[in-house]
């Protein structure tokens, strides 16, 4: 019986060993309640922010400006938050990719009338070390192309943030100029009212009147609408409860590009542009597994010893042992075929995410260069109408101007202001939105 106990003696040891590193497992259940804040704050160190051209600093206790909303955004963004966590599953792979494969043991126990007997092998497989090399390359690009992928997320959150916080500022000039609009036009009705009262105007005048002042309240309406909406997108995009107020101060500041340097980073989009650069690491992912796949289609070779005692003869044996499989009908064609049509894929992805990015970026360019041209011609106009209306203030105190005239020019001057607002808010959009398509770094205020 001591004997037999020999031969299962290994066994017992080696399933132990094995039992003694396995993983356990452990229940993580799903949140029950929102995870917003109430309060604008970092929830990591600023030293972690990585996007080019931005230089984060604490939020200050007056208001948060450009900078600070878009660092808010990139670090409290719940999206962004589940999109990190990917970074954790690539490091993952890349573990599993450069792992070898356990060593195989068998054993096995058999009697006869007059003796004992049973084998022992290890086998380890080989070819896994000849495939070890691409694999590892092929998980270190994907890791390096989920990075990326990260990364052209964060960009495009502080974009869309720094495009909320121009909406936002935007939307408080022009309420402020609506309601100068809506004063001026309430003004005018309450007089022509007393004015129709007196019988020195018509019926008709009042209504014209109450029809102006009626649209000048709808703008006011409208306008408080889109403010409201934007304040939930911006709460939203920063993580924070819908419930939460934020001031908002500093100037709207998207530096300006020249016509030089506008074609000096065309010519270099595919080296900074975030997702290009994702794509360009998976495929060179895709060219590691399609190396792994030629190589698979050698002999796979396994190695190893058994040792063996006949139950009959009680004779002891022992030696190394190679299994090898021959390459005769398979040879691992399917998968090299499936890995060459991928690249295929991969590759044309690439050249339709690389002229989607050109034509998109020269619509932008070029509908920038469209709104500067009108915003130019607005902003030459702007003082000599200003100018007009003041004239025409100063000569209806001197009774030399009859009201109807002095609103109408007045009117006219808060609407091209109006216009003016709302023409600078899509210029500075546009050539936010050029920065980043062409993936420029940021630059702060």
């Amino acid at each position: 019986m001591k004997t037999r106990q020999g031969i299962f003696a290994p066994t017992i040891l080696l399933v132990c060993l094995s039992l003694a590193g396995c993983a356990q497992y452990h229940a993580d259940p799903l949140p029950t309640a929102p995870d917003l804040q109430r309060t604008p704050q970092l929830t990591a160190p600023a030293r972690q922010f990585r996007l080019p051209g931005l230089a984060p600093h604490p939020v200050s206790t007056q208001g948060l400006d450009q900078t600070t909303v878009m660092t808010l955004a990139v670090f409290n963004n719940p999206d962004l938050k589940a999109a990190r966590l990917q970074a954790g599953i690539a490091g993952a792979q890349l573990l599993q990719a450069g792992l070898l494969p356990d060593p195989q043991f068998e054993s096995g126990f058999a009697t006869s009338a007059l003796n004992y007997g049973g084998v022992l092998a290890l086998n380890q497989q080989i070819q896994t070390l000849l495939t070890r090399g691409a694999a590892k390359a092929a998980a270190r690009a994907s890791e390096q192309q989920v990075n990326l992928n990260i990364l052209w997320q964060e960009w495009q959150v502080a974009e869309q943030a720094r495009e909320l916080f121009i909406q936002a500022r935007t939307n408080s000039q022009l309420r402020s100029v609506l309601r100068s609009m809506r004063l001026l036009l309430a003004n005018r009705h309450l007089r022509d009212l007393a004015a129709m009262q007196r019988g020195d105007v018509t019926a008709g005048v009042v209504a014209t009147d109450l029809y102006d002042l009626s649209n000048a309240d709808a703008a006011l309406r409208q306008l408080q609408t889109q403010i409201s909406l934007n304040d939930h997108s911006l709460d939203a995009l920063l993580g924070l409860d819908p419930s939460v107020h934020l001031h908002l101060i500093g100037p709207i500041s998207v530096p300006v590009l020249t016509d030089a340097e506008y074609r000096s980073a065309i010519a270099a989009l595919p080296h900074h542009r975030a997702d290009l650069l994702a794509l360009q690491a998976g495929y060179q992912s895709q060219e590691e597994a399609l190396r792994r796949a030629i190589l698979a289609q050698f002999p796979a070779l396994s190695a190893g010893v058994e040792l063996e005692r006949d139950p009959v003869e009680g004779v002891n044996a022992g030696g190394p042992e190679v299994s090898l499989s021959l390459p005769l009908f398979n040879r691992n064609r399917g998968q090299i075929a499936i890995e060459r049509a991928t690249r295929a894929v991969l590759r044309q992805t690439y050249q339709a995410r690389l002229d989607a990015a050109q034509s998109q970026t020269d619509q932008v360019w070029q509908a920038s260069k469209i709104l500067a041209a009108q915003l130019k011609e607005l902003d030459a106009q702007l003082p000599e109408l200003a100018q007009t209306a003041t004239a025409a203030q100063q000569s209806l105190r001197q009774y030399n101007l009859n009201a109807p005239l002095y609103v109408s020019l007045e009117s006219n001057l808060l609407g091209k202001q109006a216009e003016e607002i709302r023409l600078r808010a899509s210029l500075e959009t546009a050539r936010a939105a050029l920065r980043t398509l062409l993936g420029l770094p940021f630059d702060a205020p």
